[in-house]
């Protein structure tokens, strides 16, 4: 595939649906895709910085259940809206910082590693809840998931602002230049100086920071926190990095390429909820999409 290949897919499943469905191009649809794949495309964003290091996340969905039911908490009317989102983004730096000292400092495999995090922060969530939703939000908070500046809802603008951060950090700085050092070559990276450890734990560190500020946007969305959270996301977080071009070999992949793979997802399930398609068809029609993405990824690497 070449390196424009994803974005004329998604310009032709555009064109496609938009003669298959007189509501697909209408405004409202379009900026409820977006919306939609706001939250799995922040989450996506901090996965592809992980896998770029031939890393994985698989704790993503758990770390937003735990950081939903945290944050709403402490997020009742009267409460700190500051508090609250600090605390939101610590559980997230927390957890990542976990994942990133067992990789790096405890050598045991990130596949091992953000397993074991995505069972025990899931656990954690459903221990602290009970099992049980955590009502009565503060309208402050709720306004992350539910306000509109200028007739754009706050989800996209925090989506749009968090790409072009990442983006920036993967393509501009030492930190990017040495997240795509570590993933194409970890040793020649540590025989170069570079602190491989330090910048596993920190790469681990950012992608749990994403996944926490997604949990909080869906909480506020809900407006309600919520034990079970976040169930499958590290899966189409995932599947959007993998789709958007970034290699499970590790070395390749761009934040571009991440938020076209999460439009395609997100174009994917509009249309197929258009055109009335089950629900049990849309996961298997993703699940080859996945499925050919890392086939064509595989050949790819063969070839070079």
């Amino acid at each position: 595939m070449s390196k424009y290949g994803i974005l004329f897919i998604l310009i032709a499943m555009i064109i496609v649906m938009s003669f298959m469905s007189d509501a697909f191009l209408k405004t409202q649809n379009i900026l409820n895709i977006i919306r939609q794949i706001s939250f799995i495309g922040i989450v996506a964003m901090g996965v592809t910085i992980v896998i770029i290091t031939t890393g994985i996340d698989l704790s993503s969905g758990s770390v937003i259940a735990l950081t939903s039911v945290l944050v709403a908490s402490v997020a009742h009317p009267g409460d700190s809206l500051i508090g609250a989102l600090a605390l939101g983004a610590g559980v997230g730096l927390v957890c990542g910082a976990v994942n990133g000292i067992l990789t790096a400092k405890g050598k045991i495999p990130p596949f091992i590693a953000t397993l074991g995090m995505m069972t025990a922060a899931r656990g954690l969530a459903l221990l602290f809840s009970d099992g049980r939703p955590v009502p009565n939000l503060s309208e402050s908070f709720m306004f992350l998931g539910k306000g509109v500046i200028a007739g754009i809802p706050v989800p996209i603008i925090v989506f749009v602002l968090i790409g072009i951060l990442s983006h920036v950090l993967l393509s501009k700085t030492k930190f990017g230049k040495y997240t795509y050092a570590i993933g194409g070559n970890e040793h020649a990276a540590k025989i170069c100086g570079i602190n491989v450890d330090r910048y596993l734990i920190l790469i681990y560190m950012y992608a749990g920071l994403l996944s926490a500020i997604a949990g909080m946007m869906l909480t506020a969305r809900i407006s309600v926190g919520q034990p079970s959270m976040g169930v499958s996301f590290e899966l189409d977080a995932i599947a959007a990095a993998v789709i958007g071009g970034t290699s499970l070999s590790g070395g390749v992949g761009t934040i571009p390429g991440t938020i076209i793979g999460a439009l395609i997802i997100g174009v994917l399930n509009n249309s197929l909820d258009l055109l009335g398609v089950s629900s049990y068809w849309q996961q298997i029609l993703k699940g080859l999409i996945i499925v050919s993405a890392v086939l064509i990824d595989s050949r790819k690497n063969k070839k070079v």
